[in-house]
């Protein structure tokens, strides 16, 4: 089944204005999709890695891009097709308190 990688922006702010039963289905929503053997987490402090033609490596702490919006988690979530990865992370708790999830298809391009 294909997998689709999934980035929920959210704020505090966003969260908080929205109702407590939204934000509670959302989140049972959530854990439903980990029952289904979603990957799922907290995004935490990201920090960028380079190593320019093999030179050597360099660390700099923060994200490379930037949002209106923090980045608040990720997901790895099995669905038929984009459609059906859209139905899936419409209910989760970025896309219904204020906030926005990316949908990536993941190609596989190589063998590990």
């Amino acid at each position: 089944m294909p997998k689709f990688v999934t980035i929920g922006y959210g704020d505090e702010a966003g969260y908080d204005q929205t109702s407590l039963k939204v934000r509670d289905a959302a989140h049972a929503h959530d854990a439903g999709l980990v029952r289904d053997g979603a990957l799922m987490g907290i995004a935490g402090q990201p920090v960028q890695v380079r190593n320019h033609d093999d030179r050597g490596v360099t660390i700099e702490p923060g994200a490379y891009s930037s949002s209106a919006l923090p980045v608040a988690g990720f997901a790895l979530i099995d669905a038929a097709d984009l459609a059906e990865a859209v139905e899936q992370v419409s209910k989760s708790p970025c896309a219904v308190a204020r906030g926005v999830v990316e949908v990536w298809p993941l190609e596989e391009g190589f063998d590990v």
